[in-house]
């Protein structure tokens, strides 16, 4: 079972983006959330929060170098990822079972029977491949990238949730 509260309002995100040139990597991204809390009286709040400690690394190699800025959990964690225009993420397994909820732009996922699916804002999946195993043409897990000329925001969930064999649609 997942633990982990996820903070109601994802209302906006922006992609903070300057002049870069090709030897510099492009400015670290910011996003936002409403955060919903209480004070010492009891009294509720929404306090837009900025998301902007992000590092430039690969969440699973081979796959490319993508902003991220990971949020511990007890029971797993929180990570906003921004996937720069025309990312592509080679194959590769998941590195934990984890929900991917794009916020922005659009990415997609292709598996190795051949399945590929488009996602966009309002979609979520969660990707449980850890098990895979290489196949004649060397592709293990999936091949994932970013559709169109922009950015894709991401929010993953990883959990510590153990990957299952021939069990689609487990998480009800």
């Amino acid at each position: 079972m997942i633990r982990i509260a996820i903070l109601a309002g994802f209302v906006s995100s922006a992609w903070m983006i300057g002049p870069a040139r090709a030897d510099t990597p492009p400015p670290r991204p910011t996003m936002w959330y409403w955060h919903n809390w209480t004070d010492h009286a009891g009294v509720s709040h929404m306090t837009k929060c900025p998301v902007r400690d992000f590092d430039l690394k690969t969440m699973s190699k081979p796959a490319g170098p993508q902003w991220q800025d990971r949020m511990k959990n007890e029971h797993g964690q929180v990570i906003f990822t921004v996937q720069p225009a025309h990312w592509n993420g080679a194959w590769h397994p998941d590195p934990k079972v984890q929900w991917i909820i794009p916020l922005s732009g659009a990415w997609y996922v292709t598996a190795m029977d051949g399945h590929k699916v488009v996602m966009g804002p309002g979609d979520v999946s969660v990707g449980e491949d850890q098990l895979s195993r290489k196949d004649q043409q060397g592709h293990v897990g999936h091949d994932a990238g970013n559709v169109g000329d922009g950015p894709a925001e991401l929010m993953v969930i990883q959990t510590d949730e153990t990957p299952t064999t021939d069990r689609p649609c487990r998480f009800r």
